[in-house]
């Protein structure tokens, strides 16, 4: 069960997260009255999921509020997290591309609401609009090449390197394109993005706050040294 910590709320409409998006600027006219016109938005209670391992996705995701994480659980309950997307940021166009099924699950770590883009307007636009495929290009090989150093991370670094990069990770563009310092991340959802628990976490924070590498206040996490932190996953 994942308890819910009270954090500051930064929410979009899918008018306003469309027109931060910079993929959504290429567009010409024709295509982006396609896209509002399609797009949809759905909730998810914390805990919940957006999307099961083994699922045939039919949609492609944008962050409108709250927090989601990717993580695979083994036969044995073991899980891994894979990392996490918070608002503004766009995701699930591999599982799409591929034509595949899902192969990791999508769970809510609060209260969170997504935008969604169908199946056949993703596919459209991949047709249609070519600045809309280099877009996606760019963020594919973004992501593989987090996911690749994620795999090495796993079975090279220490506790306080997993915790620092979960932070590093929620601040990288992928997760969070305005790259703002400032997280509405509660220290137990970093924990679960890190995959340690809580304790270890407050632990590796405290160590960082005494280096002068974040502060945490009402709401949220400031990273105050982001090269310092990366130092720590290198």
């Amino acid at each position: 069960m994942i308890r819910q910590t009270k954090v500051e709320t930064i929410a979009l409409s899918i008018d306003g997260l469309l027109a931060q998006s910079p993929w959504f600027d290429t567009l010409d006219e024709a295509a982006r009255s396609r896209v509002r016109a399609n797009a949809s938005e759905r909730s998810v209670a914390a805990g919940q999921s957006l999307g099961h391992h083994g699922e045939r996705q039919q949609m492609w995701f944008g962050m409108l509020e709250g927090l989601i994480k990717w993580s695979i659980t083994a036969r044995d309950g073991h899980t891994v997290t894979l990392g996490g997307q918070s608002v503004g940021s766009w995701f699930g166009e591999g599982t799409l591309i591929r034509n595949a099924p899902r192969e990791s699950d999508l769970i809510a770590l609060r209260d969170s609401r997504v935008a969604q883009i169908p199946r056949a307007t993703f596919t459209w636009l991949r047709e249609h609009q070519p600045s809309f495929n280099e877009f996606l290009l760019l963020q594919v090989n973004e992501r593989l090449h987090w996911f690749m150093a994620d795999a090495a991370a796993h079975g090279l670094l220490d506790t306080d390197g997993l915790v620092a990069r979960a932070l590093v990770g929620m601040v990288q563009p992928l997760s969070n394109p305005s790259g703002a310092g400032h997280l509405p991340l509660s220290q137990e959802e970093l924990a679960n993005l890190a995959a340690v628990s809580r304790q270890t976490c407050n632990k590796a924070m405290t160590r960082f706050k005494n280096a002068g590498l974040v502060r945490t206040e009402y709401g949220g996490i400031v990273v105050l040294d982001l090269p310092g932190l990366t130092a720590l996953i290198r």
